[in-house]
């Protein structure tokens, strides 16, 4: 019979030829499991690992996963009632708990260093049909950087990552423990913090720091840099730039393979903004960006000694005027929204500015050099959504030729819009917003908005800490 990829045209010359290399590879490097991965709606990896043995039924016919995997929020628990008509959403696809197809990219064949005779592979999401799912978000932003190839433009982008990295002193693995969510580990602090770069801090935290480095750069990531960052057990890792899709590939790869690699040493990662550890900072997700034209330059530059040229200008007008709406793909958990506070290295506004670390959007570079870093993301934030909402609301920016405004100095007494203090607002901006609802479609909105707002409404529904100390003795 004819393979399902064949059946409806889903692999080209030369994916044919990569998905031959890995059935080959895979055979003469005896390889024994392959783990089929699938980036969720959080951006969270979810799949299956499967034999060398079913390696090619796989990559011709895909495997089956249960469409509720598509409906869960951050706890994993399904937020609509897959088992009504329509599934709950009025899409017949999910109906039931019925099953989609993953579909492996062999150009994205990696061995996993720490996992002796494993390979890993993203996925893309299909229906039975040979239909894309609509939902999948690395689609999704495949379909948004194909209309900014339509307007002539490659996005390019840089990752620059800050994370929590503590000693794991009790995993929580009583059956006490286990819930939606379970119960968190118990951690220990392996830097005291506030001693932003020095060289005493890097070397107590060396030894898993070494073990890091070593795993991501033998995963054929482009690791630039491994520093302390300014809390305590905080650390950054920067990325050298890349084009399309590949820069949010590299993401989920590594904040997966940095917490696989870390729990095998006794250390717990944590790519949250803000834990609940004490004298904590908030980490943030600065993604670098700049356009690439179809002669290869770099479309940012400028070319009268502007800090960029009127398309880079545009393009951040656009930025700036979508913010509200894009941070709920750019800060996608409640948590993330206390980070946005003045004078803390972080933006509360929507606002640019030449080389200052107060602003949203930092102009830096000049010449071929020229990007824009957006300041505004949290660790935590689905690579796919965060850099597909840069596409829409620049593209914006350019049809409008929207104007940035000037450069800010003063960022925290500059008068401009607000962002959003809430993820219940970054929602209701989003759900307001044209932009992205004509760039992501309707009906991916609506879902969107669905699902987070299921957490938000558990979120509501628990009696704090806070609460409890606040009024149990009082009234």
């Amino acid at each position: 019979m004819t393979s399902f990829t064949n059946r409806h045209g889903l692999r080209d010359d030369t994916a044919t030829s990569a998905a031959a290399e890995v059935l080959a590879r895979v055979e003469r490097e005896d390889i024994r499991l392959i783990r089929l991965a699938f980036p969720d709606q959080h951006g969270v990896l979810r799949g299956k690992a499967v034999t060398a043995a079913a390696l090619a039924g796989a990559m011709a016919d895909g495997v089956s996963l249960t469409s509720t995997l598509l409906l869960k929020d951050t706890s994993h628990r399904t937020v609509v009632p897959i088992f009504s008509a329509g599934g709950g959403i009025g899409l017949r696809d999910v109906q039931g708990a019925a099953d989609f197809l993953l579909l492996p990219d062999p150009t994205t064949f990696r061995l996993l260093p720490w996992a002796p005779g494993t390979a890993w592979m993203l996925c893309d999401a299909y229906w039975p049909d040979g239909r894309e799912v609509e939902f999948a978000t690395r689609g999704l932003c495949r379909r948004m950087l194909g209309r900014l190839a339509a307007e002539g433009y490659g996005l390019v982008t840089g990752l620059e990552v800050e994370f929590h990295l503590t000693r794991l002193l009790d995993p929580k693995l009583a059956p006490e423990d286990a819930g939606q969510p379970g119960t968190p580990p118990e951690v220990a602090l392996l830097t005291q913090g506030y001693q932003y770069l020095t060289e005493a801090r890097l070397d107590q935290m060396q030894p898993i720091l070494d073990i890091l480095q070593r795993e991501v750069t033998a995963l054929g990531l482009d690791l630039r840099s491994v520093e302390v960052e300014y809390g305590p057990s905080q650390v950054e890792f920067t990325f050298a730039p890349g084009e399309g899709l590949a820069p949010a590939d590299a993401m989920v790869l590594f904040r997966s393979a940095v917490k696989q690699v870390a729990w095998r040493h006794g250390y717990h990662a944590s790519f949250m903004c803000r834990p609940r550890l004490p004298n904590v900072m908030s980490s943030g997700w600065h993604l670098h960006q700049s356009l690439r034209d179809r002669a290869g330059q770099n479309a940012f530059a400028s070319g009268d000694g502007g800090p960029l040229s009127p398309l880079g200008m545009h393009w951040m007008g656009g930025l700036l005027a979508e913010a509200p709406a894009a941070a709920a793909f750019t800060t996608p958990t409640l948590n993330g929204y206390r980070r946005y506070r003045p004078m803390s290295l972080a933006p509360d506004r929507a606002l640019w500015g030449i080389d200052n670390r107060g602003v949203m959007l930092r102009v830096l570079g000049r010449g071929a050099a020229a990007h824009i870093e957006n300041r505004i993301g949290e660790p935590a934030a689905n690579p796919y959504l965060y850099m597909a909402s840069q596409v829409v609301a620049g593209l914006a920016g350019l049809a409008a030729r929207r104007d940035p405004g000037p450069s800010a100095d003063a960022p925290y007494e500059t008068a401009a819009p607000p962002l959003p203090t809430t993820l219940d607002a970054a929602l209701a901006a989003l759900e307001a917003s044209a932009v992205f609802r004509e760039g992501f479609g309707p009906s991916f909105i609506e879902y969107f908005l669905r699902l987070k707002r299921a957490e938000i409404a558990r979120f509501n529904a628990e009696v704090s800490e806070w609460e409890q100390r606040e009024y149990f003795d009082l009234f």
